[in-house]
């Protein structure tokens, strides 16, 4: 047998991901939920793409910006678990060396684009609400298209210097990651350098893309909830607050877990491993099954028009 894991190499050509070390006699069943929560997220975010094309209707701002979530979803979600199911169910623990920072790069870049999403989100919640008569000239299609490409450029760049410094590394330790997929830390403690700079960047993009994004969020949402209150029933209140209802809850459900599975990695080290690894999990794969749950519950046109396709294809 070769003990090609530990020799000395300074560009592996592949990587072995353990998956969740200490349970691999449970990735059989680990796998079940995860598989689930992979399928709810195809279909779900599948389904919202098809409504919205197929319905004139919600060709506005909003559900553009749903679906530029959608998208961002299967991405997200696709870039890990066919990878992940194929370790817990064969065994196949090999990624290459260019596919695990291609792997690295897409989730972060992704990560980066739904943030960006839901600030720009926020921000036609905002014209809706607290600029209702001027919400179809300020938010034209043009500026929404505009928008989506910034966010997309951003969160591009901003992911970019992740796989060239880890391109540029010696790797004369291990080629071992502890870990379901190529997730950041993992693979920079593989290093054999100084990785202060990495880890500096990684701070600095947790602040761009939690701290900025969620500023942004709070002030829209703080000028949301003041014209929302101003307002002179609590029917009209609660009426005008749930069009942007369902917003809330996804921004919760992604920043939530993002947020502490951040922490837990920079501070958490007295936690046992799995955990570590089951969180990392979880705000990657829980976020694309709820976004279309929550859409599909909350959102009244989606939901009739969902009801509808059914009925129809029954009659």
């Amino acid at each position: 047998m070769s003990d090609s894991n530990t020799t000395d190499f300074t560009n592996p050509s592949t990587f072995i991901l353990l998956g969740i070390p200490g349970l691999e006699a449970a990735h059989v069943w680990i796998s079940i939920p995860f598989c689930t929560m992979y399928v709810i997220a195809i279909l779900g975010n599948f389904t919202i793409l098809f409504i919205v094309k197929r319905e004139p209707s919600l060709h506005e701002p909003m559900y553009y910006f749903l679906c530029m979530l959608a998208v961002t979803d299967l991405v997200l979600s696709t870039s890990i678990l066919p990878k992940i199911l194929a370790i817990f169910w064969f065994n196949s623990r090999e990624i290459d060396f260019s596919a695990c920072l291609a792997q690295l790069y897409f989730v972060h870049c992704f990560s980066a684009i739904e943030s960006g999403i839901f600030v720009a989100m926020a921000v036609d919640c905002y014209v809706a609400i607290c600029h209702p008569l001027r919400h179809s000239t300020i938010l034209t299609n043009r500026v929404v298209a505009n928008i989506g490409l910034a966010v997309v450029l951003h969160a591009s760049m901003l992911a970019l210097p992740y796989p060239f410094l880890l391109r540029q590394w010696p790797y004369c330790r291990t080629n071992i990651i502890p870990h379901t997929h190529c997730e950041h830390i993992a693979v920079v403690k593989l290093a054999s350098a100084d990785i202060r700079v990495s880890s500096y960047y990684g701070l600095f993009v947790l602040l761009c893309r939690i701290g900025l994004d969620v500023f942004f969020i709070v002030v829209s949402y703080t000028q949301i909830l003041r014209a929302i209150f101003s307002l002179p029933t609590k029917d009209a209140q609660l009426k005008t607050f749930g069009t942007c209802g369902s917003h809330l809850c996804v921004i919760l459900a992604f920043y939530i877990p993002t947020l502490f599975s951040s922490l837990t990695s920079q501070f958490g080290h007295n936690l046992p491993l799995h955990f570590h690894i089951f969180i990392a999990n979880v705000y990657l794969l829980v976020p694309p099954m709820l976004n279309p749950i929550v859409y599909g519950v909350r959102t009244k046109q989606i939901r009739d028009r969902l009801l509808w396709l059914f009925t129809h294809k029954g009659t």
